[in-house]
């Protein structure tokens, strides 16, 4: 494995930290900063998409053909890790991310034309439908249905966890087309062009933060073209499969983690500990940080050694499983000891205080307005895009071969 950045690597790293520091505005790293779940507000994340489409950067992972940067692997993580570092606003991604690799794999000429420049633009948003309430890990046993009636499919059900759905013009999803063979058998995949579609309503679900990040999403007799469908009809769990492998890419972990770590060190400098003196001299805390730091290296090494397969051709297999599940529980330690360290100031319920432009004084220190929601959020890293007891059953079965 080469750890070391070629000349031509580091040459790029000083491109990125010259755009970051140009185009990376005092309010749109506010926006960053003060993010209490996965994305940041939409609207700066919307902004700060415009600003990489506007030069050229905002697929790294799609081919140059569809508009892509043709980075090399090396390259997208260096993008991604300057972007973490320098506090970029989290893109809503599941356009750009999800549904554009699908199309690219399984979509028809005219899908792509269609849909591929408006994703890149920004001027299309796309949410996910796939949880439904009793079909979460088990994706398989989903009960929206979607039933032929001429040129369209007509589809009944409910989805749930949709994020973003209330900023969404479209939507892609999973249905069930037959419930014949087995349940995998029968799933399509299907574009709403339209989330004001006659039939589809979107209800809010509130975090226990207080965000409106997430939705419960129900479709009542709502039609779609047949034509919207991706690839052949119950054939969609191909499709799911494929989308779900950059579901677990993302960003690096290790980037977000380090200065997660450096916020932490900060706030133990500014908190007390008990009896006396500050928390960042306390023995047992200092011991705790230093056992979070060690996991966090640890990561960022295998995340190299991904980087550095994927530079060689090679396919890094159980190692995505392996990285979501270190990464989400290593943030999950994360937030758990800032919200120890910061103590009973970590408790007022007060989200308007993260609005940007708020004139709100939080009753909090500034470190402490994100540390809750933050830490609610993140309850949920090891359940989404794959539980973490499901990539464990994956590594068991790809690495150890039980």
């Amino acid at each position: 494995m080469q750890l070391a950045l070629s000349k031509d690597d580091q040459t790029f790293v000083d491109e990125v930290r010259a755009f970051l520091a140009e185009k990376l505005t005092p309010d749109l790293r506010e926006a960053g900063k003060r993010a209490g779940g996965v994305f940041a507000e939409f609207e700066a994340g919307h902004r700060w998409h415009r600003i990489l489409a506007e030069k050229g950067w905002i697929a790294p992972n799609w081919p140059k053909e569809y508009g892509g940067t043709g980075w090399s692997a090396i390259q997208r993580y260096i993008f991604a890790e300057e972007s973490v570092r320098a506090n970029a606003p989290r893109i809503f991604f599941m356009g750009v991310r999800m549904v554009g690799p699908v199309l690219m794999r399984f979509g028809r000429e005219e899908q792509k034309k269609k849909y591929l420049p408006r994703i890149l633009s920004g001027d299309d948003v796309w949410c996910q439908g796939y949880s439904e309430p009793g079909s979460g890990s088990d994706l398989a046993s989903l009960k929206t249905r979607a039933e032929r009636d001429g040129s369209d499919y007509v589809i009944n059900g409910t989805k749930i966890w949709t994020t973003f759905a209330q900023h969404a013009n479209r939507m892609f999803c999973l249905v069930r087309t037959s419930t014949a063979g087995k349940p995998q058998d029968g799933i399509s995949f299907v574009l709403l062009d339209d989330m004001k579609t006659p039939g589809l309503s979107v209800k809010p679900i509130i975090t226990l933060a207080g965000d409106h990040e997430v939705n419960q999403v129900f479709f009542d007799n709502v039609r779609a073209p047949i034509a919207n469908r991706v690839g052949e009809e119950n054939e969609g769990w191909t499709v799911a499969k494929y989308l779900l492998e950059f579901e677990r890419g993302g960003d690096p972990y290790s980037a977000g983690l380090h200065t997660a770590i450096a916020s932490l060190h900060a706030i133990a400098k500014a908190e007390a500990a008990s009896p006396g003196g500050m928390l960042a001299d306390d023995p047992a805390f200092r011991q705790r940080m230093a056992e979070i730091e060690i996991d966090v290296t640890a990561l960022e090494f295998t995340e190299k050694r991904i980087m550095s397969a994927l530079s060689n051709g090679q396919n890094p297999g159980a190692m995505s499983s392996m990285m979501k599940v270190r990464g989400s529980e290593t943030l999950q330690k994360l937030t758990e000891a800032a919200i120890e360290a910061i103590g009973y100031y970590a408790a007022p319920f007060e989200p308007e205080a993260r609005a940007l432009g708020t004139n709100i004084v939080p009753i909090a220190p500034e470190h402490g307005i994100t540390a809750m929601p933050q830490y609610l959020n993140h309850r949920a890293a090891s359940i989404y895009a794959g539980s973490n007891e499901v990539q464990r059953n994956i590594m068991a079965k790809l690495v150890l071969g039980l």
